[in-house]
């Protein structure tokens, strides 16, 4: 069994074809043929895609049903308040269903992150705050729509672990074998 951790950068398709968009995707990134994603990123969010060759380790990975969880670091607009904290640990109300409970806590601006090309806007009159938020589930854009809910719009967001693996030591772009 082969299975791959990618740091994928912004603005990469979590797939290996682009039908005909034009934009990059994995196959501009990863040479091993018979891998494929286990799981989706969006195009504008960053950091950790498995990849693998076994079916049934993709369907367990992707698959909400077995709960895996999914850790991201979400650069926010404003600054959290404590209700609002409480709101994504209890799970919040969106338009498909409310999401299963979210650890989610507010953490000091990473070390050692890379830059993202493009940068996100900068306005000097709004803070930003990053945040943790671990799920178990992978509605679309899911982190993206909870912390909207919230009123703390996601400006970057990185997805740092899935179950045990992490990031740890993968540059965008890079990958290595688990």
């Amino acid at each position: 069994m082969t299975l791959i951790l990618f740091n994928k950068p912004f603005g990469v398709l979590s797939q290996f074809t682009d039908e005909g968009s034009g934009k990059p995707t994995l196959k501009d990134y990863i040479h091993l043929p018979g891998v494929y994603p286990a799981g989706r990123l969006d195009f504008d969010s960053e950091g950790l895609l498995i990849l693998t060759n076994d079916g049934r380790q993709q369907a367990q990975i992707a698959n909400p049903k077995h709960k895996l969880p999914k850790t991201y670091l979400a650069q926010v607009e404003g600054i959290p308040s404590e209700d609002a904290l409480i709101s994504l640990r209890r799970g919040v109300d969106l338009k498909d269903g409310r999401t299963r409970p979210a650890l989610a806590r507010i953490v000091p601006e990473p070390k050692n992150l890379w830059p993202r090309d493009p940068p996100i806007r900068y306005r000097k009159s709004v803070p930003d705050t990053w945040v943790e938020l671990s799920i178990t589930e992978g509605k679309n854009r899911q982190v993206r729509r909870m912390t909207a809910a919230v009123g703390h719009p996601t400006l970057r967001l990185i997805r740092i672990r899935i179950g045990d693996w992490d990031l740890d030591g993968i540059e965008p772009g890079k990958w290595r074998k688990a």
